[in-house]
């Protein structure tokens, strides 16, 4: 894969000599150099090399408060640099080593050398960028449902216990909507679990259209999703509800099943009020306004008196 280096040397002809042997070996696509610490310094900042090669003896800022500095910028500290000392300066090497450098070479530098180190730590920074990309991928799927993108049960508890804690403190209400799509069974049983499928990614895509971007939607398991709305009032969580409501009764899935006609059921709870003290609780009254919801004749909007 094509990458990047900065190459930061006071020495022009020292700079445009590593830079002819890259190119040659073709490493890097795209090549930054910079005079001294400072100027390559704020090269970092702005084009985020794959890999720093710097030399230690400058004018201004030197090799070693140029290390200092990427150390304190979080989204530099995995650049790995390589420093250039002279023949004899072991203790220049470990003091680099040890102000985060990753590797040295010494000058007069090989060819063949430089590039194998610099081989190196490409191969160590594609394996780093590859994990900390799985590990993203792995915090993504523990709190995301597969099918729809949206949150799952677990982080819908986290949010909800973060949104009544913020409403504790504020005073600010909030309102929980839980929503159950109507006989999502008969819809499996006579379209196929596909067409079921369908439905379910449809219906998020609905409830995130009519979402702020403070508020929160998640899936619960089934044909289960739920709304978090933070500082909403019943009034305008009701408003919101409805409107979802009347666009999912007009919602049509796709071409080829065109004659399948989505309902869906909502229950309104709020916080504060008094019997809700905990997330459960609230999710208690909103799962009561949606047992209502149901019991009433299904594709309506109902809101918890508890």
């Amino acid at each position: 894969m094509k990458t990047s280096i900065l190459i930061i040397d006071d020495s022009k002809r020292m700079r445009r000599q590593v830079a002819d042997i890259l190119r040659h070996a073709a490493l890097f696509k795209f090549f930054f150099e910079a005079g001294d610490g400072i100027e390559g310094f704020k090269m970092a900042l702005d084009k985020k090399p794959d890999i720093i090669l710097c030399d230690i003896e400058m004018p201004g800022m030197d090799g070693f408060k140029f290390l200092r500095m990427l150390s304190t910028q979080e989204d530099l500290q995995d650049i790995p640099v390589i420093i250039v000392t002279g023949h004899e300066e072991t203790g220049a090497k470990v003091r680099g080593l040890e102000l985060g450098a990753s590797d040295y070479v010494t000058k007069p530098f090989d060819s063949g050398e430089l590039l194998a180190r610099i081989k190196v730590q490409l191969k160590i920074k594609s394996l780093q960028d590859r994990l900390k990309e799985s590990n993203r991928m792995l915090l993504e799927l523990s709190h995301t449902d597969p099918l729809t993108g949206l949150h799952n049960r677990r982080q819908m508890m986290k949010a909800l216990e973060s949104e009544m804690d913020r409403s504790n403190r504020s005073g600010d209400p909030l309102s929980l909507i839980l929503i159950d799509c109507d006989d999502f069974k008969k819809i499996n049983d006579t379209y196929g679990h596909q067409a079921g499928d369908e439905v379910l990614m449809k219906l998020g895509e609905t409830f995130k259209r009519h979402l702020r971007h403070y508020d929160a939607v998640a899936r619960l398991g089934g044909d289960e999703f739920a709304l978090i709305l933070p500082a909403t009032d019943i009034p305008e969580a009701v408003g919101i509800a409805e409107r979802i409501r009347q666009e999912v009764e007009q919602m049509t899935v796709d071409a080829d099943l065109a004659d399948l006609r989505v309902t869906i059921s909502l229950g309104v709870a709020r916080h504060p009020q008094i019997q809700v003290q905990i997330p459960d609780d609230l999710i208690r009254a909103a799962d009561y306004a949606l047992y209502n919801a149901k019991r009433q004749g299904r594709n309506q909007v109902r809101v918890s008196d508890q």
